[in-house]
């Protein structure tokens, strides 16, 4: 029995396993936030996206086109430009309609390399399946792979997604994640070399992330957080938020090349309360331990519990609790989690004295508690010599709260790269 019992084992073992040893891990991912209940009006770079309840069939859509794709899509094809962080040998795509309340028909999708704007290369295009069918229904709460595509895919390169969406989809699970959509205005464009009269839209659509098939050395690092991690008041369509360019790092340093990044921040994101997206604590097995590969997570949170905690109470000790316990969900499967202390954010709208106590509180335990495997220290990185309360001057955009392009690359500069080659 015990013979028959370990060839049962050692077959569907063999069965799991990738050729070659590979498995797959996330390139590329985008946290999805709450749907909100009304319309939202076009946001500045860095805010979080669009939901409103979906119109009846009669009701006419609004003028405006970045409100109406905020009721959502009918008969219309959406090209959405991802970067990847690490390359390999096949790729699927993962759609997910975590907070919908209808399901969504995607009738096809492609995949292919960018050339520019919702330009791409044809010959590089790939139609995909799910379930050996062109298109899928996403239900409610549903994630989805599509099949895998056996497409040679490079680190640092811009692929393009296309998803056509015929019938009325209502609301969509969308985020901002500082790069460009493209949205055709009528039929199946999804194989089309480009969109013609696009409509720009800032939004991820149903799109959670992309995986590739990676060598058994890749893995994947989370890098978990708010605004600040999301990006906002860096240059969209640039990516110079602080996790893209701790990719570039890892990419061009060779024993660090087979480690990807996925940024998981949700601008407005708390730790211990639902905002603009669900709490760090809700959301964490979703967003963190169900990407591919995952071995690591940053955890960048709680200036917005501290910044709103005139309204809604919250002490160093109400956050630190929360900080163990996503350090011991981690844990529990086998991720690391790095500790990241919160940069300065004196003149920010919502800064007060008693916030920065706890901001202060918090950061000297996440760099003296020993409870992280490792600690970055972006506070560091980023406050004022002559006043370490505030974001240095050359750092600051003018809002004291998000850093600007030289914030982020100082940010993803301080981290130390030998982190993730440890044993």
């Amino acid at each position: 029995m015990r013979t028959r019992l370990t060839i049962l084992l050692v077959l569907v073992s063999s069965a799991w396993a990738q050729p070659g040893g590979k498995h797959w891990v996330a390139t590329w991912t985008t946290a999805q936030p709450l749907i909100r209940n009304q319309p939202a009006a076009p946001r500045p770079a860095g805010q979080n996206g669009p939901s409103a309840p979906a119109p009846p069939p009669t009701t006419p859509r609004p003028a405006n086109p970045a409100q109406a794709l905020a009721r959502g899509f009918h008969d219309q094809t959406v090209r959405m430009i991802v970067r990847t962080s690490i390359g390999g040998s096949a790729l699927r795509i993962k759609l997910s309609n975590p907070f919908g309340g209808a399901p969504v028909m995607i009738g096809t999708a492609n995949v292919a390399v960018r050339s520019k704007e919702s330009d791409i290369i044809p010959t590089s295009g790939h139609a995909l399946s799910f379930n050996g069918k062109p298109g899928c229904t996403i239900g409610p709460g549903m994630v989805i792979f599509s099949d895998a595509v056996d497409m040679a895919v490079s680190s640092q390169t811009d692929l393009a997604v296309s998803l056509y969406l015929p019938g009325e989809t209502g609301p969509p699970s969308a985020h901002n994640g500082l790069h460009t959509s493209y949205v055709g205005k009528e039929g199946d464009l999804t194989s089309a070399a480009t969109i013609p009269d696009a409509i720009a839209a800032p939004n991820y659509y149903w799109l959670a992330g992309i995986d590739v098939l990676a060598p058994a050395n890749a893995s994947l690092v989370v890098a978990y957080g708010d605004s600040i991690t999301e990006g906002a008041r860096s240059t969209p369509d640039t990516d110079r938020m602080w996790p893209a360019v701790l990719s570039a790092r890892l990419a061009s340093n060779k024993s660090t090349a087979q480690i990807a990044v996925a940024n998981m921040g949700i601008g407005g994101n708390r730790v211990l309360r639902d905002g603009s997206g669900a709490s760090a604590l809700a959301r964490f097995d979703r967003d963190v331990l169900s990407q591919s590969g995952v071995k690591w997570v940053m955890m960048l949170e709680g200036i917005n519990d501290i910044g709103h905690s005139n309204t809604e109470p919250v002490s160093a000790d109400d956050l630190i609790g929360a900080f163990k316990q996503i350090i011991e969900r981690a844990h529990t499967h086998g991720v690391r989690v790095i500790g990241c202390t919160l940069p300065p954010y004196e003149g920010a709208g919502y800064a007060r004295e008693e916030g920065e106590a706890i901001r202060q509180a918090l950061n000297s335990w996440i760099r003296t508690g020993k409870a992280f495997d490792a600690v970055v220290d972006f506070e560091a990185a980023t406050r004022d010599p002559n006043n370490p309360k505030k974001l240095r001057a050359d750092f600051d955009p003018g809002d004291h709260l998000h850093p600007n392009d030289a914030g982020y690359k100082a940010m993803a500069e301080a981290v130390d790269l030998s982190i993730f080659t440890r044993k």
